[in-house]
């Protein structure tokens, strides 16, 4: 299982009816997860560019994409951005593979 970062900025109407009648969207949104293979860690309410951040845990990217492609199409959100997670084990392995890369800059 792969973890993904999502990032949500809510439109007014959304922010509206939420306001009007609260909610927990975690428990709202959870099972779409878990519909599509995943699980959703959790989720927080943020200041500044996105309203909520979330982690998910998901099969694959086609998955974690299927997911924030039926969120989006609800319309309740402005922007919705999914980032691919590395574990920090995935991360120096990737570090490992790049070093014997061979990969040589472009010279001028």
């Amino acid at each position: 299982m792969a973890y993904y970062l999502l990032q949500v900025t809510y439109t007014p109407e959304a922010w509206t009816a939420l306001i009007r009648s609260p909610q927990n969207r975690v428990e709202v949104v959870r099972p779409v997860a878990e519909r599509l293979g995943g699980t959703l860690e959790n989720a927080w309410f943020s200041l500044g560019e996105y309203d909520v951040v979330a982690l998910l845990k998901m099969p694959d990217n086609v998955n974690a994409a299927a997911f924030s492609m039926a969120a989006s199409a609800s319309g309740g959100m402005k922007a919705i951005k999914t980032t691919p997670l590395l574990t920090m084990e995935e991360g120096m392995e990737a570090m490992k593979l790049a070093g014997g890369a061979g990969y040589r800059p472009p010279l001028g």
